[in-house]
């Protein structure tokens, strides 16, 4: 096989999910958009959202005379604005997040995939600028830009841990980070430092397996890392299963605590539940960090 024919059959395998990843993605944000949701900002809208005292530049044709007449004050009538925001995502992509422990289960990246895509699509609807941390493109809206952020999110890393890249972000911007967060934790403190020296603010979602929640193994067991580098074995797994938890716990608090000090959110979401429920709250995250 030439390279041109190799390339090809590469890249196609590549991008073979990614038609039946929009597909679902924009199914579970579709569920979401029809529940109501908006993003109401003053603007020029077309629904009525407020009056509020006339300022200085305010042009005349602003003005509601009518409501004006009922008071000494003169009022603007404000309508709703869906307001134009950048919205950056790290989806974790690397060994680790190819993990699940059931058969058919769901792999851990194919759910931080479709929360990051369904997200953007609900996002793009109210007219935001949505981008990928690690890819040169800049904040966008419209159908090539979707198709951008769920051709990057259909790409896998060998790396066993990735960390997010916030040299690119908009001061002031928002930003969601999907990942298990079981690698070292110093590459996410100084990302979520340097996002909030910028004024980002966004939220954590953990991604986990339900084995990675309940360490159900017991008896001889061997545990290897996705990439096959580290490996570990032990006659008495459910020994480990308290220690296991307690670092597990640990880490959940650390990831909590940072959350808090950067004036993001966090949140912890298992792949054997529904995808709708941190959808939500991930969208509900980014409206109260407004």
């Amino acid at each position: 096989m030439n390279k041109s024919n190799d390339l090809r059959t590469r890249s196609e395998a590549l991008a073979a999910p990614m038609p039946a990843l929009l597909a679902e993605a924009d199914h579970l944000a579709q569920t979401l958009m029809m529940g109501g949701h908006g993003r109401r900002r003053a603007g020029n809208g077309s629904e009525f959202w407020q009056y509020r005292p006339a300022q200085a530049g305010d042009p005349a044709r602003a003005i509601d005379w009518r409501r004006s007449a009922q008071s000494d004050a003169v009022f603007v009538r404000e309508k709703e604005w869906q307001a134009a925001q950048s919205v950056y995502f790290w989806c974790d992509q690397s060994a680790s997040m190819q993990f699940t422990s059931l058969k058919n289960g769901t792999v851990k990246s194919d759910r931080g995939a479709l929360l990051a895509l369904s997200l953007s699509i609900v996002l793009m609807q109210g007219g935001e600028r949505v981008a990928l941390c690690h890819h040169d493109t800049p904040p966008r809206n419209g159908p090539q830009q979707l198709r951008r952020i769920a051709e990057g999110l259909c790409l896998p890393l060998d790396a066993e841990h990735s960390a997010p890249d916030v040299s690119h972000f908009v001061p002031h911007a928002q930003a969601v980070f999907l990942s298990d967060f079981l690698g070292p934790i110093e590459p996410i403190e100084a990302a979520l430092e340097a996002a909030a020296n910028a004024g980002v603010r966004g939220a954590l979602c953990q991604i986990l397996d339900p084995a990675e929640e309940a360490f159900p193994y017991k008896g001889r067991t061997v545990f290897t890392s996705m990439n096959g580098r580290v490996s570990h074995e032990t006659m008495r797994a459910d020994d480990l299963q308290t220690r296991y938890k307690t670092r597990l716990n640990a880490r959940k608090a650390t990831l909590q605590n940072l959350a808090a000090q950067a004036g993001w959110q966090f949140i912890c979401h298992h792949t054997d539940t529904p995808a709708r429920v941190p959808l939500l709250w991930l969208y509900q995250a980014l409206e109260g960090a407004r």
